[in-house]
């Protein structure tokens, strides 16, 4: 399998131009891309945005909600692309929309998934890491399945810092790394924590970090491990 798997965070020039370089030598000659905007509530803005930030680096990018019959534009694409927003929509909509098994078809056949962000999320065993809110409910949280480990977007260290009448002041609550202490309570898969700008590179049995940043690896009752960009990661396949 093909994959190239973004935290998302694109906010920056920097991040952005680090996520296209590596699109473009990713897809080579493929020019159109098959777009899921399901984690997004507004499709029309959507599809607007991801014009506007030009996150397919200049390919011919076909929204796959405007399809007559969805299973049959998978079949034919080229590349699917599945962007940010909620997990908890985007895993029901491939449910509701029966596209699930369609896109593992393709995806094991051979031809490039995109994913940032909830799209990040879908490549997983389960959709058990998101950071987002349960908006709705998928009728499982098992999502697409592509690797065998698990990925956290939006990865960052340390405590969280919010404004107040004294300045900033530290959140009491629990850190990130304390979040994935608790899955790993429940459940034994690896967690990769992707901080922002950071890019996951996956083809065949090879996998490796690209982008602006590092990563972080939790294991169940080990001491976590960072990795920096650059790094082979072809271990946890």
């Amino acid at each position: 399998m093909r994959l190239l798997l973004g935290s998302g965070g694109l906010i920056t020039p920097e991040r952005r131009e680090a996520w296209k370089n590596e699109l473009n030598d990713f897809l080579g000659a493929i020019s159109r891309v098959t777009f899921l905007p399901y984690a997004g509530g507004d499709y029309t803005a959507y599809m607007k945005r991801v014009a506007e930030l030009d996150l397919a680096a200049g390919r011919k990018v076909e929204g796959l909600h405007e399809a007559k019959n969805l299973l049959a534009e998978i079949v034919k694409a080229e590349c699917i692309f599945v962007g940010g927003g909620n997990s908890f929509r985007l895993l029901a909509d491939l449910y509701r929309l029966n596209l699930l098994g369609a896109i593992q078809e393709r995806v094991r056949a051979g031809i490039p998934y995109l994913g940032i962000s909830a799209g990040t999320n879908m490549a997983c065993p389960t959709m058990k890491t998101t950071n987002d809110m349960p908006i709705t409910y998928p009728p499982s949280l098992g999502a697409l399945g592509f690797i065998p480990f698990q990925i956290n977007p939006h990865y960052f260290t340390g405590a969280v810092h919010y404004e107040s009448p004294a300045g900033l002041t530290k959140y009491g609550g629990e850190t990130r790394d304390d979040r994935l202490r608790e899955f790993h309570e429940m459940n034994d898969t690896v967690v990769v924590g992707l901080t922002e700008g950071s890019i996951l590179r996956i083809e065949g049995n090879r996998a490796s970090l690209r982008g602006t940043s590092f990563c972080r690896i939790f294991r169940k009752g080990q001491p976590s491990e960072d990795r920096s960009t650059g790094s082979d990661l072809s271990d946890l396949l």
